[in-house]
């Protein structure tokens, strides 16, 4: 059964409504219901092999949240927003994290793991071809999970401001993730815009569509 799809005029209203957001209220906080909504957004995430090769540490302690801006090149938003996503992924794939996977698969598909012994060939082959480059490859992971975080943030009114700004070996350091199996990747501010940013009123400066859409 097909879901009640909104209408492609208001899917794009959502989009033009977004931007980076500059200044979050620090007084405004994103309700629990909405919250869990945008966690099962990041979670339902399509990946690679379908491998999700990632953790999304959430931060919402204001004592974290102070610490941030210090190691995110001196940007207030991880500090005034109401969540912060930290976006982390593996160092380098294991046969372990794919058994693990494989086992939810049977779990979750009602099969057997002897069943999936040529999809787990397959993967690891993927595994020793790309030997040396998982943690590029895992990182290009995340940010369709960034987008998808964005995209569901928009659509519920949620204002985000994604960040590569940041030191990733200090998060790592501040979060417990220091020469563990995952690494911070990039991280996103999501709440509410304050009303004295001045950025939410800028016209949106796009490329036109023929200058970066090429149709054959």
């Amino acid at each position: 059964m097909q879901p009640d799809f909104i209408s492609p005029d208001r899917w794009l209203t959502f989009l033009r409504w977004r931007y980076a957001t500059k200044r979050f209220d620090p007084a405004r906080r994103i309700d629990s219901q909405t919250w869990q909504t945008i966690e099962r957004s990041m979670v339902l995430t399509p990946s690679s092999f379908g491998l999700q090769p990632w953790k999304f540490l959430v931060i919402e302690s204001q004592q974290v949240k102070d610490q941030l801006p210090a190691i995110s090149w001196g940007q207030s938003q991880p500090k005034d927003c109401s969540h912060v996503v930290v976006f982390a992924s593996l160092r380098t794939l294991t046969v372990e994290h794919v058994d693990h996977f494989l086992r939810d698969v049977a779990r979750t598909r009602s099969t057997t793991i002897a069943s999936l012994e040529g999809y787990r060939k397959v993967i690891l082959g993927f595994m020793d071809a790309t030997s040396g480059t998982h943690d590029v490859w895992s990182t290009h992971q995340t940010y369709i999970a960034l987008g998808q975080l964005m995209a569901t943030a928009a659509a519920l009114g949620i204002d985000a401001c994604p960040m590569e700004g940041i030191v990733p070996t200090k998060y790592d350091e501040l979060l417990g993730l220091a020469g563990g199996l995952y690494a911070t990747r990039v991280a996103c501010a999501l709440g509410y815009r304050h009303a004295d940013d001045g950025y939410a009123h800028n016209a949106k400066v796009r490329f036109e569509a023929d200058d970066v859409i090429v149709r054959f």
